[in-house]
């Protein structure tokens, strides 16, 4: 697990090993400054002639050391905040740059609520358990050593207190261990769906609004928030103990250590100054192991967290294209399907789309119709290949979409979804995502040509308006336009829109498809509608029903041929021509 987060050091290495070494020389000058105090006391005060320049000697060195140690703390804390920060950034990065890698069936399996979770919360407790082992890890394992062997020195017998002691606080930490960490992954499971609460209430604050449920959602909001404190208390009701414990198995070793060390010392067997020494180097070594332990409640707090981060890093992309051709390229916009089954469960025996077959040539308009859930979506989906196929094969400019690079594919196929997303930022800035390079021109010509020009226009910054998160400032006809602007810019050989002129009248839908096969000749086009209108005047229609193509024809002879087709025009055209 930890090899997995390793990478993300780079570039912050001289900062890790600058706080580990600062705070090594730290804690070695730590260490001597009860070594010289047993010096001062001893052959300082502890003398039948006490020496003030013995005092002064050992004293100065004692200060001094202090002052050095002291630089050597606050230049480890400078590294280790450096080297945190950046081992947290880089981090988000390698997690960031997976999920833009997964496909449409790896962001299903996590929701965005837990994904939002892992980039922020769970990096930050990883971030921090990364910092307390450069800057207290390394310093307190070496005090623990070093103090004991001091400590044996200065007299072995003493010194077996730790055989009882250390055990101890090794005990405690394992029973924290093994009760504390299926608490925390709990804890966790409760914030995202907390998270994934805020989220969803946050988009769709709008419809809360319209139907009044601002108060229903604040309770179940209070419902999800008490279920993570709950579990959080729950985990922290394990972890509290470390530190109560760890303090009564420090003091009874202090006790311990003047009660054996007072009888040694009235038997001769032991100096004053010894003693004292001896004492601060029990203090260094159980408050080494207490910090240790610290450090260690820690880890197994993050541990969830490092479990749901190396989840992430390890999933497998399912659409991988490696071994295609970089120089392959999409020639036209003919587009095929031979057999093709899709399951999103990868169930064969729970196909979401059965046996499609059919052929596309370049440039044609086909509409796409049926009934919801009929797999109309799922069916344009595979043309980019944002989801697998699990049988078959579909083709794009006469060669399977596997042959492509991903780049290369989605590049030539411009697609806009039913849910009509805009990004922060202005007109312009948005609709350049078709192209960033494009000019002024060309972005206001696709924008005439998706009927958007003029209301962008009527705003006093024109395409300069700036849209608000998600294009709040627009209305959702306005968003879809937008939308269709944006594709139409990448110049494309294959469009698709998907349900994408609902929220527009229908002058403003057809405008926008004589626009299409004006403008973008030999551009195949795919329009999946609702309305009958939207596809009359398309080269040929197709027909779903239940995840299979029943029917793909000309609009007049589905007119006579397919009943589904016949029922959808009767329902829409008649029923308008009675109004």
């Amino acid at each position: 697990m930890i090899k997995k987060l390793l990478p993300a050091v780079k570039g912050y290495e001289k900062q890790t090993f600058g706080a580990s070494f600062m705070i090594i020389i730290e804690g070695v000058l730590e260490i001597m400054i009860p070594f010289f105090m047993t010096k001062l006391i001893n052959k300082g005060i502890d003398v039948p002639d006490p020496s003030l320049k013995v005092i002064l000697t050992y004293g100065g060195l004692m200060i001094l050391m202090a002052i050095f140690a002291l630089i050597s703390g606050a230049l480890c804390a400078r590294f280790a905040a450096v080297a945190g920060t950046g081992f947290a950034s880089n981090l988000r990065n390698m997690l960031f740059t997976k999920v833009q890698d997964f496909s449409f069936a790896n962001v299903d399996k996590f929701s965005s609520a837990s994904i939002v979770t892992r980039l922020t919360t769970d990096v930050t407790n990883i971030q921090n358990l990364f910092t307390m082992i450069i800057r207290m890890t390394v310093r307190n394992f070496i005090i623990m050593i070093t103090a004991f062997c001091f400590a044996v020195a200065v007299n072995a017998k003493l010194s077996l207190v730790f055989a009882v002691t250390i055990p101890l606080l090794a005990g405690v930490l394992l029973f924290i261990m093994i009760k504390a960490h299926p608490m925390f992954e709990k804890m966790l499971t409760k914030l995202d769906l907390m998270n994934a609460k805020v989220q969803e209430n946050l988009i769709a604050i709008r419809v809360v609004k319209a139907f009044v449920k601002g108060e229903d959602e604040t309770v179940s909001f209070e419902d999800s928030a008490t279920a993570l404190r709950k579990a959080q208390l729950a985990a922290e009701k394990i972890v509290i103990w470390n530190s109560p414990i760890s303090q009564l198995i420090f003091y009874a070793a202090m006790v311990a250590v003047c009660f054996f060390g007072g009888k040694l010392i009235i038997g001769g067997q032991m100096k004053v100054g010894d003693l004292s020494g001896f004492l601060a180097y029990i203090g260094q070594i159980l408050s080494s192991v207490m910090m240790l332990s610290m450090v260690f409640v820690s880890f197994i707090i993050t541990r969830a967290s490092q479990k749901r981060i190396v989840e992430l890093l390890d999933e497998k992309i399912e659409i991988d294209d490696s071994d295609a051709d970089p120089e392959l390229t999409v020639p036209d916009g003919s587009v095929e399907f031979d057999g093709v089954n899709f399951s999103y469960a990868k169930d064969p025996g729970n196909l979401t789309l059965t046996n499609v077959d059919f052929k596309v040539r370049p440039g044609e308009m086909i509409g796409i119709i049926g009934g919801t859930g009929s797999a109309k979506t799922t069916l344009v989906q595979l043309i980019p290949r944002l989801y697998e196929v699990l049988s078959g094969s579909v083709k794009v400019g006469g060669h399977d979409v596997r042959e492509y690079k991903l780049n290369n594919l989605r590049s030539a196929v411009a697609m806009v979804l039913q849910t009509n997303l805009l990004f922060s930022g202005t007109i312009e800035e948005n609709l350049r995502w078709g192209d960033e390079n494009a000019s002024m021109e060309e972005i206001e010509a696709a924008a005439k040509a998706a009927c958007a020009h003029d209301f962008i226009m009527s705003f006093p910054d024109g395409y300069a308006t700036d849209l608000g998160q998600g294009g709040v400032n627009v209305s959702g006809g306005q968003k879809q336009r937008l939308c269709i602007a944006r594709a139409l810019l990448k110049k494309p050989k294959v469009v698709i829109l998907d349900d994408s002129t609902s929220a527009c009248d229908t002058a403003t839908d057809a405008a926008i498809r004589k626009a299409l096969r004006t403008q973008l000749r030999g551009t195949t086009t795919f329009i999946i509608a609702q309305r009958i209108a939207s596809v009359a005047e398309a080269d040929r229609v197709m027909v779903m029903d239940d995840g299979r193509l029943v029917a793909f024809d000309t609009p007049a002879n589905l007119l006579k041929t397919n009943a589904i087709y016949r029922e959808v025009y009767e329902s829409q055209m008649k029923g308008g021509e009675e109004e």
